[in-house]
């Protein structure tokens, strides 16, 4: 049996809200034709180079505990620290500093968004290739 991934689904209270504040943190645009506008239940964002679509969904839930799904971003230019720094001033919240977890400079920083959903922020792919150099 075989499948693949259609879209991840997000939880959300304000499911349009929820959709603008993540799309300049990925760099996804809105979905010609999808009705993202305020107010609306289902908001879907997409990933213009790869494709890779994010519903929000609004439910009458809020969050409880740790998640169980998240998702792990690597910044594309910035390092690590200077886009840990450019989400905290978008509305991020640091849930844990994991940063030299596993020595000088390894590890990430788990953050949240504005509903509480976790995140990571780990270590950019220059960041790495200086390391192994």
């Amino acid at each position: 049996m075989t499948a693949f991934i259609s879209h991840t689904t997000i939880d959300a209270q304000n499911a349009y809200e929820l959709s603008e504040w993540w799309k300049p943190v990925l760099g996804y645009v809105d979905i010609e034709g999808d009705p993202n506008l305020p107010g609306h239940e289902e908001c879907m964002i997409r990933d213009p180079e790869t494709g890779h679509r994010l519903l929000f969904i609004e439910t009458p839930d809020t969050k409880s505990g740790k998640n169980r799904l998240h998702l792990d971003l690597r910044p594309r230019a910035a390092t690590r620290d200077e886009e840990l720094t450019t989400l905290v001033a978008h509305g991020a919240t640091v849930v844990a500093d994991l940063r030299g977890k596993y020595g000088p400079g390894t590890g990430w920083v788990v953050l949240a968004d504005p509903e509480g959903n976790e995140f990571c922020i780990l270590r950019s792919e220059a960041e790495l290739a200086a390391q192994q150099a």
